[in-house]
Parts: C-alpha cells; structure tokens; sequence
C-alpha cells in the first residue's frame, strides 16, 4: 500500500507516490495497455534505428565512454553510456513521429522506456518485468498527472514540445523508481529533472524534434542518478509558478490523489481512464483524422470505378487551427509528416498513407504537387485544436461538378477506436522486421506479452540487438 504520510506540497506528495507505488497497484486494464505501449514503442524504435536522425546522434554519442554500458536498439553489440543509449533510442522512438500519443496531448512512452531499459541494464541486482512494469507506469503517471495540472496542456501544443516539458519528469520518475529512491530523493529528481525541460514548438517539422524524446529520456535517467548522489534542488518544483508553472498559462497544482491512504486513499492510474492513441502511420497524430476522412472521399469517387484524380478542381480540408501542421507544400520528410495537406493528397492518390509515403521521390512527385496547389484549408470554429475534441471533414469538388464530402471523428487508433491486438501485433512485425531477425521478432512479441511473468527484463537486450543482415541501409537516404 502506498504510505500514509502528511505532505506540506504538491511536490512532497508526487516523491512518496513514486517510492511508494507497487506492484499491487497494477491493475488488469493498466498492464494490458502498458504492455501494447512498450511493444509499439519497441517497434517504431527499432524502424527509427534505419533514420538519417538516429544516425547522426548514434554518431555523436560514440565520443562518450563510460564503465556503465548499455544497448543500443538494433545494433549487433553497440553499447554506450547508459544516458546515451537512453538518448539514441529515445531518438530512434520519435524519429519518425510514429509513437504513441496520449491526452492531454504528449508522446509519453518514448521519454520513458528507452531510459529505464537502459538503466536496468547497469543495475547490480536483477530488475524484473514486474519491476520494468512498474517504474513505466510510474513513468507515464507522472507525465498525465502533471498535464492535468494545466488546460492549456489539453490542446494541441503552441509554445512548448510536452515531451521536452513532462516527459523528462517521467523519465525521471520512473528512473528514481527503478533505483528504489527514497521519497525526498525523488522529489529531488524531479526538481533536477525540471531544470532541463522545455523545448521550442519552432523545431517542430525538423530533424531536431525527435532530440526532444531523447532528451527526456537522458536528461530524466541523469536527473535520477545525480539525486542518488545526494544532489539536491527545490522541494517544491511542482507548487510554484516560477517552478513547474513556468510551462503553463493556467497551471494550478494539486496533491497526486491518493498519497494519503493508498488506494482507499483515492489513488488511480491516469492510465486506467485514458488510453493512448497509437498511430497506423508515421506522421502526426492529426494527420490520422485526415487521412481517414481523405480515403472515405475516395472511396466515395470510386464507387463506380477508379476516380480520375486529374480531374479534381478543388480539395477543402476542415481541420483545426494550428500553424505547425499547415504546411501547404512540404518539402522534406519531417514538414510533409506534420501537413494536412500532404497527407490528405497522399490518401487521395494511392488510397493510403503509409512508411514510404514520406520518401523523397514521393514527396517530390509532379502529380501530388498539382493536387497539393488544389488544397483549401479552412478552420470551422466548432473544430477545437484537441485530440480528444478535433474533427476533420474532406471536400472534394470534380471539374464536371460532382463534389463528395467525408468527415473524420474517430480515427482507427485513436483511444476512442483502439487497434485490436492484432492489428498492434502486425505493426510492430512490420517495423520490427525490417532491422531484427524473424526470431527476435517473435521472441520480443513473447516477453512484452508476459512481461510482468519475466524474472530479468535485460533479457530484451540480446533480441533487440539481433539484427538481420544489411538492415540500415533501409532509409539512410532520409532526413
């Protein structure tokens, strides 16, 4: 049970949650959803490991050295510092904006996993996958905690990147948790934790993004070694304005439910109420209500045949207002990942977006830049910029006059509309498997499947490093 203690601030309550926080906590619908988020987050690592992005930091971090070495995803025997394979395989899982997506929103899972993953393999006793289990969760309650602190953090970002914001507290926590921290030592690796948080929405639609992941990742599992060693900062980081409130407009902190009573106290999983979103294409999470939308129109074109996409005179895309995914004619990777317009003509012309729909001479294709000049966007002020609350409709009009109109409100994937464990298993497959061996494959689907039964989770290490053969040379061409 967590302990019953009297706390004076929001941040001494967070500290005895996560040092207090077992195993009996868990509940059925917590480790069932925590599970399909490691293994989706394994699985866009792993493709992340064949990005031109991963490349260059994996690059950069082999200039550190250290007695501590842990594994680098998909690379046969690379190892690094710990706080640098946390970093790489943080990267790896944003590279392709391909990971999980959470309300309010943040990508939760890859400022936490690569870091604790990391850890475990330094740590001097055994960390089981109940005990991986735990210190993720601990990980992800953090982050949904500290969103609900802010009604500006439910909507879709403008100022700050939230992984870079929460994310780096979540790795911290479930760093300090994976550690056995005391309750004061976890506060202090919160408060150290803050200090390197924040990143600028401006690097949005460029290579730099997926640092934001690896940083939470790296900063949060520092953040948690330094407050081992003693290393001290503000004991309330979460109740002041000049503290955590810095992120946040609105921020208004309160106690983390529960830390006065255990789970009679009131204690319960953000996690247990809100699933995440997990994406069927690598491109932002708003993307997906537009491309569904886009292939419905489609289809509505084609129902007496193949629609002659040539002769469209015009496509109204009603979406929400939000100037980082405007992007009307992207000309690289990472903008065409975060423009309704380039996802919405993809849809239309090869009725599906898809890995390879973001390649260079896809992006550069005449006839998806005629169709991208034919794009109106417009802003309905019913369509509110939040996952949980946006709409997307498509309008296609035909130069003989047809027009067709179709509306998204629930994406495939979206919390709402949950990927079934089949369709979740068969994405991790096909990115899995382009960098590991058929047996890592299927024994990676093994362990995450009964993780909490694992007795050592470093197990994980020698299959995702099993790589096949001349599997990096899948997408180094990309930016």
């Amino acid at each position: 049970m967590l302990r019953k203690v009297s706390h004076h601030s929001v941040t001494e309550s967070f500290g005895a949650a996560i040092s207090s926080l077992n195993a009996v906590h868990l509940t059925d619908t917590v480790i069932h959803r925590s599970k399909r988020m490691m293994l989706d987050t394994l699985g866009v690592g792993l493709l992340g490991t064949s990005t031109a992005v991963f490349s260059k930091a994996l690059q950069y971090s082999q200039f550190f050295k250290s007695v501590e070495r842990s594994s680098v995803w998909g690379r046969s025997g690379m190892t690094l510092p710990p706080q640098y394979a946390a970093f790489v395989n943080g990267i790896a899982v944003h590279s392709m904006d391909f990971d999980d997506t959470w309300h309010p929103a943040t990508h939760p899972s890859g400022a936490v996993l690569p870091a604790i993953l990391a850890l475990a393999e330094t740590l001097p006793t055994q960390t089981s996958g109940l005990d991986l289990l735990l210190a993720f969760n601990a990980g992800i309650e953090v982050q949904g905690q500290l969103m609900r602190f802010s009604k500006e953090a439910h909507n879709i970002p403008r100022r700050f990147h939230p992984p870079a914001v929460v994310g780096v507290m979540g790795s911290a926590a479930a760093s300090a948790k994976l550690l056995a921290l005391s309750p004061a030592q976890c506060v202090h690796s919160l408060a150290i934790a803050a200090s390197s948080a924040g990143a600028p929405m401006a690097n949005a639609a460029t290579q730099t993004k997926p640092l934001h992941t690896g940083n939470a990742a790296r900063r949060g599992l520092e953040a948690a070694k330094l407050a081992l060693l003693g290393l001290e900062g503000s004991q309330a980081i979460l109740d002041l304005e000049s503290g955590f409130g810095v992120f946040y407009s609105d921020y208004s902190p309160s106690e983390l439910p529960g830390t006065n009573g255990g789970c009679g106290g009131g204690f319960r999983w953000v996690l247990e109420e809100q699933d995440v979103a997990i994406k069927r294409f690598p491109a932002h999470l708003g993307m997906h209500w537009v491309v569904d939308a886009a292939l419905e129109a489609r289809a509505k074109l084609g129902a007496s045949g193949e629609p002659d996409l040539c002769k469209v005179q015009k496509v109204v895309l009603r979406v929400p207002p939000s100037r980082y995914i405007d992007c009307p004619f992207p000309a690289m990777e990472h903008q065409a990942r975060h423009s309704f317009q380039f996802n919405a003509c993809s849809a239309l012309l090869d009725n599906q977006v898809s890995v390879n729909s973001f390649s260079g001479p896809q992006i550069d294709r005449p006839a998806l830049r005629e169709l991208l000049a034919k794009v109106r966007v417009e802003n309905p002020q019913d369509n509110h910029p939040s996952f949980d609350k946006m709409y997307c409709e498509v309008t296609v009009e035909m130069e003989h006059g047809e027009s067709v109109t179709a509306r998204c409100d629930t994406f495939y994937g979206h919390w709402r509309k949950p990927l079934s464990q089949e369709d979740l298993v068969g994405k991790f497959e096909a990115n899995a498997s382009t960098v590991l061996s058929q047996e890592a494959v299927e024994s990676v689907v093994d362990i995450i499947g009964n993780i909490e039964k694992c007795p050592d989770c470093t197990v994980l290490r020698s299959y995702l490093q099993m790589s096949r053969p001349t599997t990096h040379l899948f997408r180094e061409h990309l930016g």
